[in-house]
């Protein structure tokens, strides 16, 4: 930004010195020194200021000449038409791009995500995807796009071309800019290209301190670590402090780590060093710089941005600095600046390197004469800078020679630099002198022993040969054809070194030793793949250099002599040559090019013309030699002759005929074997293919032997030699080869892989060969020949192949792998089963050859192959006869048909005496046709006994499955209910509370345990019996997220409050086990898991936790079985006690016994008498019935600490302790929070309250809240009383009361359950057990709901709308009658229902499983409005709730104006202090966009909060909270009880409870997260038009929003199931290493 002053005292000296550049030079030299490296540690903010004051300002004065800002004005005014169309925003690593799939000239012209938004590429079909940094936006290129070059905001308005206008500048403006950038520049340079051993300069030497620096710079051979672990040895600092040195060196490529003398900083240099290599034997690289030096570095590389600042003012600048930076030196010897600094570029540090590439980028890249000026500097130097990237140990993507993208895929720019340049010679030239060490004496490729990080970065030199072949020239000149020959003459040189590279020979006797290197002659294979079927259509016409080419090579000779091989009264005159025992190679790419020109010849009909300038009498057999050869290997080794060859051949041959290779590999073999076929005679041909096969004498009848592994080697080695004739014969989808065109072909490719099984759009992709554009032209053929399947809730879409395609299905495809082969013919003999077609699977009708190949089809009907199909079909006949399998038969019968076809196609396309073809008529004369006769008869035979087979599995299957269906309980383990939603006619009283309660009509029935399947009743003094169970802590119906709970709030966690910010959550899988069984299990669990490698990340030990043994669910404790106690009310005695217990005379019973029980705890502790005045009250609440409580077995109640335990250690995250307080609350709020959670999903699924649990879930629930009802048992009695006490406050007004919370601050359900649940300890006497009898509990329950109800109601009100709470206030103010109250609030009804009907629900549930009261059966209905009356009447509650109010309006009308006179309520009212309103909102993961492009948008805007730099961030998104975060970056990383964690941990501590559920934009992927150290993956729920996902946008398809899926996602949140798929996840993944996820 420019300064709000006018400094014109430097750049006046400028203009008045006689030299202005080095006067402004000797200023800068002069002012550096006073503004950086001051101090041992920069200060940014700072050095920033003093540099715009002292230097930058004044510079830009002295450009403009005035102010700078009216100069600009100025200069804006003048340019205003004069601008470039051109984007050019420079990626940084990570940043999401795109590229149109439609408009695009190849895959590497692409969009910012600005552009894109505003293109009209945005309709089309795209793919976006994170660049790897170092390229920039091509939005403007006009040369970049078909259509749409430019994006409403570059768009300027007409068609020019690329050009940008001339901009001229003012004389004097373009004079002090030439002045400047020349100085500047040099300057730049200069010390950019300093080396530690140069010597410093005197001028800088001058005035300055004599103060060093030791520097440490980046490289990629040590790690973080090990950097860390050196500067803390070397330098004595702490952890934190070497972590920023190292964080600041990967980030900028190097940091001073030492500040002092020259000797400190040497002593530092030595130990650093030595410290290094004591780890890795590797030294860290490490300089001592002068502190003047320093700072004139710091300084230019403050330079860098400037220049772009400035550059971006005007053309007329960029034009300018273009000028200085491609301006030769005066010294001739010494190369221009931009190559001085090209060809350091290796040298120079990370950070040197982004600001030089950005420079370029937005300077010389934006001119097209310019860029065209370096383009040939690039050129000439290309050689040397791609031997130091060799070198280098830094990635491509920070290397100037990455720069060669944004050159070559140039169209006009590509041919000006073959022209010129020699740029195809020059590249290969580089690639043959890297790998020229690698040349063995027959100079051919040996890569033994090779450097794998070398030979990488050479492959990436391939690279950019293909950009230069990207685009064909449509006009050829003269110059353009010369340069191109001759570089493709050197790639052929290149070629003639891979021809035969590598060969191998068959090994007897012993397994080799040492397996070969292949992987290198492979990797450059796939590199060159498509680079020759690039030159291939740029070179149609050079059939002859690549025929002498192939003339030349020397490789794979003849060792032998010419023989002559009889059969059928046919000599063929040939050398002798067994694979099998002398060396061949796969690598044949000269062979294979060679049959690629050859058919594009005859696509173009140029073959008739190839007599011209060749020989014409070719040895056509010599052809087909080497590609003979790699098939018969190929068939060799699938028949097992080179299994002591090791694993290295079979993964050449499987990559050879791999989607990956096959197509400049197998598929040029077998065409040059169809090229051979169709120039030899036939009968010739099928000679030489069954010498190479070595099976000459065996169908010559010469042959014989009694070895069964030799002769099984002879039936597969028939198999494959049949197979290979039917690819000779048969495959004709080539272009050139028959009148076919590509579509064609990729629709039967597409039509074979669908016959194999329904695909996805992503497996078809894969199976597809990919062309140089990366496209597959599947969307052009898949809507012909398939249709859509969508996908459900998981899985995804799939193609399945239409009915009419099936006749095109060819069972021996040549691109079937041997699987995919027997996967096919099942599938279709299936499925024409199914639709009632012919199970026999016909050689489909193929196209027609072209004339240059019409003569294989007479390999048909030749003596050779007749004789040949006649032996194999015999043999199969003969009796006792080994040679011979049925895959062979079918091989034969397929080629049989084969020749049918063709003799039927001939015929009807000419008369009969025309055709020649008479393969009928030899068949019939050797009798072919009745051997196939006997073969179909021995074949119907078995295909009966196999029937047979079938029907008695089928038989045997249904035995089975009645037997399961007769004893089915033998097979259900899981614990079945009373059932929540049954009627029974014995049962009249659906009432779970008060005088009226119903009947429980069962407890548990008898169970099975899952580990010794033995039965077992659940009784009280019956060994304990467990549910599985995992208790989390959870934050899924908070109301204010990101609010924490801890034991310091004075309320908590007696009090939860009403936001429920943080609960305590308990689920099981409900499967059960003897505690005992389980106590085993878990022990073996824990010694077996202690072994297992990073088994911590799947279950914690430490905590408890352990893996479901039937269903692997994830668990962390046992909850006991606990049976019901059935007390039958007698109704007669009830209804007389309720005549006396109303509710006045209860409240006045219930506190005399809790200040009676007070008492007589002070009397106790004062060791004095008890009063007997209070005697009578105080034990009158035993009056109405008293029974001694159940008595459990010590396993039981084993299992009741341990679970007790659990949910207080996990529910308030700190240390066991049993005998704690808090233990019976916190069991009593897991009960609650359980309850409602299970209520809100019940809602969220728009289920029924009752029947809609499984039977799993209903038995987890009922044995939870049994578990908090009988855990007081194993409490402290004077506990429980205490906390009644305390609870019972908040409504009661008691004598000597703690401060209780406010009606507002309480949420009731969880009150009305610890009250519940804690009542029976006011029955507990001194010296007996005692607990209160069925009648007393159901007066107990009756009153409490009451009053909880009616307190609830009122919270409801006073949180509802303003008026009603100023309405409601006067009414207690004036004191007006209950029956007053009752008839103004009964206008705000309505609310008052939805506002209570959730705490009703969890009532009803609650006291469904604590009586086991069966429920009236409508509330199985999921009518939510309907409700509340069969609610109210199972709660024993009026219809009318206000009714309360007017039934007890004596008792309630004190204790009302008492609720509202505590101070929160005011404070609510005045709006000083928020609430929850009724009812309760329902948690909802956010709302995601429909196109994932825009939440990539979001991302590519988003700063981080602690960074201001711009480098690659991980934009993640908490889906609970909408929160975008920074992760798995070291800015964000905060302290967490005491431990470093990423800021998606940091996160999900507060807004998950420790749980959290985040999308990775950039990687489109959710990340789950249950802890610090536990996470997984999960695919997203955006889905492609195929109905795929795409994590890391490796396809990079459109996607969007899947609704299902995303429903899913929120049902595994609501259903507190994040933990168990996150084990899930790691146990079947298998995770071999680490990743800490507390970085996240």
């Amino acid at each position: 930004m420019f300064q709000i002053y006018f400094t014109p005292q430097p750049n006046a000296k400028w203009w008045e010195a006689p030299d202005r550049g080095a006067a402004i030079l000797n200023y800068i030299v002069e002012q550096v020194p006073h503004i950086y490296c001051l101090e041992a540690e920069p200060q940014p903010a700072e050095e920033e200021q003093r540099v715009q004051e002292r230097i930058l300002h004044p510079l830009e004065c002295f450009l403009f000449g005035e102010d700078p800002r009216v100069g600009l004005e100025k200069l804006e005014h003048r340019n205003s038409g004069s601008s470039s169309q051109l984007c050019g925003r420079v990626f940084k690593e990570g940043e999401t791009v795109y590229s149109c799939r439609d408009c695009a000239i190849d895959p590497t012209c692409v969009l910012c995500m600005d552009c894109f938004q505003n293109s009209v590429h945005k309709g089309h079909r795209y793919k976006m995807h994170g660049s790897s940094g170092g390229g920039f936006c091509d939005c403007g290129d006009l040369e970049a796009w078909k259509t749409g070059p430019c994006c409403s905001q570059h768009d300027p308005g007409t068609s020019v071309a690329m050009e940008t206008d001339d901009c001229v500048l003012e004389a004097e403006l373009l004079e002090r800019a030439q002045i400047l950038f020349q100085v500047l520049l040099q300057y730049f340079t200069d010390l950019m290209v300093w080396e530690e051993e140069d010597e410093l300069p005197e001028e800088m030497k001058n005035g300055s301190e004599d103060t060093y620096y030791c520097v440490l710079y980046n490289d990629e051979q040590h790690s973080y670590d090990h950097v860390i672990y050196t500067l803390q040895r070397a330098i004595s600092c702490d952890h934190n402090e070497a972590h920023t040195h190292t964080a600041l060196i990967d980030k900028e490529g190097r940091r001073a780590v030492r500040r002092g003398t020259q000797r400190s900083c040497q002593q530092a240099k030595d130990l650093i060093r030595s410290t290094a290599e004591q780890i890795t034997q590797q030294p860290l690289r490490v300089e001592i710089l002068h502190s003047a030096l320093m700072a004139r570095q710091t300084f230019a590389l403050r330079l860098g941005p400037w220049f772009q600042q400035i550059i971006g003012y005007s053309v007329g600048f960029r034009q300018v600095f273009c000028q200085v930076a491609l301006e030769a030196s005066a010294d001739g010897d010494k190369p221009c600046l931009i190559s001085t600094l090209m060809l350091h570029d290796s040298r120079l540090y990370k950070g040197a390197r982004k600001v030089i590439h950005e420079m370029i980028f937005c300077s010389l890249l934006m001119e097209t004469e310019y860029k065209r000026q370096f383009a040939m500097k690039f050129t000439e130097h290309y050689k040397q800078l791609q031997k130091d990237f060799i070198s280098d140990d830094h990635e491509r993507n920070i290397s100037v020679t990455a720069l060669s993208v944004q050159i070559f895929t140039v169209p006009t720019l590509a041919r000006q630099l073959i022209e010129e340049g020699s740029v195809i010679k020059v590249i290969i030239d580089t690639v043959m002198e890297m790998l020229r060490e690698h040349l063995d004496s027959n100079q051919r490729f040996h890569f033994q022993g090779y450097n794998s990080d070398k030979f990488f970065r050479v492959q990436v030199i391939f690279h950019d040969l293909r950009y230069i072949l990207i685009s064909r020239p449509a006009v050829w000149t003269e110059q353009l054809r010369g340069k191109f020959l001759e570089g493709f003459s050197v790639f052929l040189g290149l070629l003639n070194c891979m021809q035969g590279m590598e060969e191998v020979k068959r090994q007897f006797g012993q397994h080799i030793e040492v397996e070969p290197e292949w992987e290198a002659g492979f990797s450059i294979q796939i590199q060159l793949r498509h680079i020759l079927s690039m030159f291939q259509d740029w070179v149609k016409s050079s059939f002859q250099e690549c025929h002498r080419a192939l003339l030349r090579c020397t490789n794979q000779p003849f060792h032998s002599e010419p023989t002559d091989s009889y059969m059928c009264k046919h000599i063929l005159h040939s050398r002798p040559y067994k694979v099998s025992q002398e060396p061949v190679s796969i690598h044949l790419p000269i062979s294979r090019l060679l049959a690629g020109l050859y058919v594009l010849l005859c696509q173009t009909g140029a073959v008739t013309y190839l007599p011209d300038f060749v020989d014409p009498h070719l040895d056509f057999c010599a052809f087909a030699e080497h590609s003979l050869r790699c098939v018969v290997l190929v068939a060799q080794v699938a028949a097992e002759m080179w299994r002591r060859n090791g694993l290295s051949l079979v993964s050449q041959v499987y990559y050879y005929q791999d989607v990956k290779c096959r197509d400049e590999m197998f598929d040029k073999d077998a065409i040059m074997l169809q090229i051979a076929a169709s120039k030899m005679d036939p009968n010739h041909f099928i000679m030489l293919v069954l010498l190479r096969f070595e099976l000459f004498e065996v169908f010559n009848g010469n042959c014989s032997s009694k070895d069964q592994d030799l002769l099984k080697q002879w039936n597969r080695l028939t198999e494959e030699m049949l197979y290979l004739l039917i690819i000779i014969i048969g495959e004709r989808y080539v272009p050139g080869i028959s009148i076919v065109t590509k579509e064609d072909v990729t629709m039967r490719e597409v039509i074979h892989l669908l016959c194999i099984e329904p695909m996805a759009h992503s497996s078809l992709v894969k199976g597809l060969p990919e062309n140089e554009s990366h496209e597959t032209g599947l969307e052009s053929v898949i809507s012909k020949v398939a249709t859509f399947k969508k996908p459900g809730v998981s899985g995804h879409g799939l193609y399945e192949l239409k009915k009419e395609c099936l006749k095109e299905f060819n069972p021996f495809f040549y691109h079937y792998t041997k699987s995919q082969h027997s996967k096919a013919e099942d599938a279709q003999k299936k499925r024409r089963a199914q639709e009632g077609l012919d199970k026999a699977l016909r050689p489909p009708v193929p196209p027609p050859f072209f004339p240059a190949f019409s003569n294989i089809v007479w390999l048909l009907s030749c003596d050779v192959f007749i004789h040949v199909l006649r032996r194999v079909l015999q043999r199969a006949v003969e009796e006792r006869s080994s040679l011979w399998s049925e895959a062979m038969i079918q091989r034969a019968l397929h080629l049989l048909g084969q020749a049918l076809i063709e003799e039927k196609t001939q015929l009807e396309a000419s008369n009969v005496e025309e055709v020649t073809f008479d393969f009928s008529h030899k068949a019939r004369s050797t009798s072919i046709f009745q051997n196939g006769k006997c073969v179909q008869d021995r074949k119907r035979k078995a295909e009966a006994a196999k029937l047979h087979r079938q029907k008695i599995m089928a038989q045997m299957s249904a035995m089975q499955k009645n037997f399961i269906e007769t004893h089915k309980m033998l097979y259900d383990n899981v614990p079945e209910s009373g059932g929540q939603g049954e009627s029974s006619t014995s049962m009249e009283r659906r009432v779970a509370v008060g005088p009226q309660q119903g009947v429980c009509p069962a407890d548990w029935e008898a169970l099975t345990c899952i580990l010794c399947q033995e039965e077992q009743e659940v009784q009280a003094q019956a060994p304990a019996m467990v549910l599985t169970a995992c208790v989390q802590r959870s934050t899924v119906l908070t109301q204010y997220r990101g609010r924490t709970l801890s034991t310091k709030e004075s309320s908590y966690p007696l009090f939860m409050p009403p936001d429920l910010a943080v609960g305590t959550h308990t689920g099981s899988c409900g499967h059960v086990m003897h505690a005992t069984c389980w106590q085993k299990y878990f022990e073996a669990v824990q010694n077996t898991t202690r072994n297992r490698l990073h088994a911590e990340m799947i279950i914690d030990l430490e905590n408890g936790e352990y893996m479901c043994p039937l269903c692997k669910s994830l668990c962390n404790t046992v909850v006991p079985l606990i049976p019901m106690q059935l007390n039958k009310l007698n109704y007669e005695s009830a209804e007389l006690v309720g005549q006396v217990l109303t509710l006045p005379r209860w409240i006045q019973i219930v506190l005399a016994r809790i200040k009676g029980l007070r008492a007589a705890q002070e009397a106790a502790k004062e060791e004095t008498g008890f009063f007997e005045d209070g005697q009578t009250d105080f034990r009158s609440i035993l009056s109405f019935g008293v029974q001694p409580p159940p008595k459990y077995s010590s396993s039981i109640t084993d299992m009741l600490v341990v679970c007790a335990t659990t949910v207080h250690r996990v529910g308030l995250q700190t240390a066991p302790n049993e005998v704690c307080p808090h233990v019976p609350v916190m069991t009593w709020n897991t009960c609650a929070y359980t309850i409602q959670a299970t209520d809100n999903m019940l809602q969220e699924e728009g289920k029924a309250l009752f029947g809609s649990l499984q039977n799993r879930q209903l038995a987890g629930l009922k044995a939870v809240v049994q578990f908090s009802a009988v855990q007081r048992l194993k409490s402290s009695q004077t506990i429980i009383q205490k906390h009644f006490r305390d609870m019972l406050a908040a409504l009661l007004p008691l004598p000597n009361a703690e401060e209780t919370p406010s009606i507002l601050e309480i949420d009731y359900f969880h009150f009305l359950v610890g009250l519940v649940l804690s009542i029976p300890a006011l029955y507990q006497e001194e010296n007996v057990d005692l607990q209160p009898s069925a009648i007393s509990t159901a007066y107990n329950h009756l009153h409490l709901v009451h009053l909880v109800t009616m307190a609830h109601i009122l919270q409801v009100l006073l949180s509802s709308q303003v008026y009603i709470k100023t309405c409601i206030i006067c009414v207690f103010e004036e004191a007006r009658a209950a029956a007053a109250l009752y008839s103004t609030l009964s206008q705000h009804i309505e609310g008052v229902k939805r506002g209570v009907l959730p705490f009703l629900r969890c009532a009803a549930l609650f006291f469904n499983c604590l009586t086991g009261v069966p429920p009236p059966e409508e509330l199985s209905s999921t009518s939510s409005e309907s409700l509340l009356p069969y609610l109210c009447s199972y709660l024993a509650l009026p219809c009318n709730l206000f009714q309360l109010f007017q039934d007890h309006r004596d008792t309630v009308t004190p204790l009302i104006q008492r609720w509202c006179g505590n101070g929160a309520i005011s404070k609510v009212l005045k709006g000083e202090m928020s609430t929850v309103r009724y009812p309760r909102n329902r948690n909802r993961l956010i709302n995601l966009p429909e196109d994932y492009s825009i939440l990539l948008n979001q991302a590519s805007h988003f700063k981080c909060p602690k960074s201001s730099d711009d480098e690659r961030k991980h934009p993640t998104l908490c889906l609970f909270c909408g929160t975008m975060l920074c992760s798995q970056s070291p800015c964000c990383q905060v302290q967490l009880d005491g431990e470093e964690v990423g800021a998606c941990t940091a996160h999900a501590a507060t807004c998950g409870a420790g749980v959290g559920m985040f999308l990775r934009v950039r990687e489109c992927e959710i990340v789950l997260m249950a802890s610090r150290t536990r996470g997984s993956t999960y695919p997203a729920p955006y889905l492609d038009d195929y109905g795929e996902t795409d994590p890391q946008l490796g396809r990079g398809n459109p996607l969007h929003l899947c609704p299902e899926r995303y429903r899913k996602l929120h049902q595994l949140w609501q259903q507190h199931c994040i933990l168990e798929e996150i084990a899930r996840s790691l146990e079947v993944h298998n995770v071999m290493f680490a990743f800490e996820w507390q970085m996240l």
